[in-house]
């Protein structure tokens, strides 16, 4: 794990676009052996696992206006990690933590339409390994073949790392609710529901 939150400081350090993050990341993996680049999708896939509590959801839907689908909750998921490992831990502890991050304070000085490139959500980095692998295999991009390959390593890495986890460590993707919201106080204030 600790590889995987280096790679996502070094990325944050250098670049503050998402694009330019995703291009320095796809090819540092990208020189990586082939075990290693489905490592990081392994932890990434692990990471947003544990974002998947009902109090992360609900300072999502507070952060976005109120709701957040079940996709936007996840992309929300993956823009959390690239806040960094720190914020993104604090916030697993408490998700009114969220308010002390930059970017969220950023958000918050701006109405959300004006939010565009800066919108909380980096679906991207979900698919920069799968890259970065058909990248180092050789394989053309969006080679089914590849996809497939990774796909497959991406699992059995799963599962053999399933051994390591105490099973009450997984938690399922829930919804937040208004009382779970109402824990909230610090992004409340940012983010009045019904506005921006």
């Amino acid at each position: 794990m600790d590889a995987f939150w280096a790679l996502i400081e070094e990325c944050r350090r250098r670049f503050r676009d998402r694009d330019e993050r995703l291009a320095w990341l796809r090819g540092a993996l990208a020189r990586k052996s082939l075990e290693e680049i489905v490592r990081f999708q392994v932890c990434l896939d692990q990471v947003t696992q544990d974002a998947s509590t009902e109090d992360l959801w609900a300072a999502a839907a507070r952060i976005l206006g109120g709701r957040c689908s079940d996709d936007g909750f996840c992309y929300f998921g993956l823009w959390m990690v690239g806040l960094g490992r720190e914020t993104f831990e604090r916030a697993l502890v408490d998700p009114d933590a969220l308010a002390d991050a930059p970017e969220v304070q950023r958000l918050a000085a701006r109405p959300r339409a004006d939010w565009n490139d800066d919108w909380p959500d980096w679906e991207l980095l979900d698919y920069v390994a799968l890259e970065a692998y058909e990248r180092a295999a050789g394989g053309a991009e969006g080679g089914e073949g590849c996809e497939d390959a990774f796909d497959d390593a991406v699992e059995t890495q799963r599962l053999n790392d399933q051994g390591d986890r105490d099973p009450a460590d997984g938690r399922e993707d829930v919804r937040g609710g208004e009382e779970t919201a109402l824990g909230l106080p610090r992004l409340g204030r940012l983010f009045a529901v019904g506005t921006g």
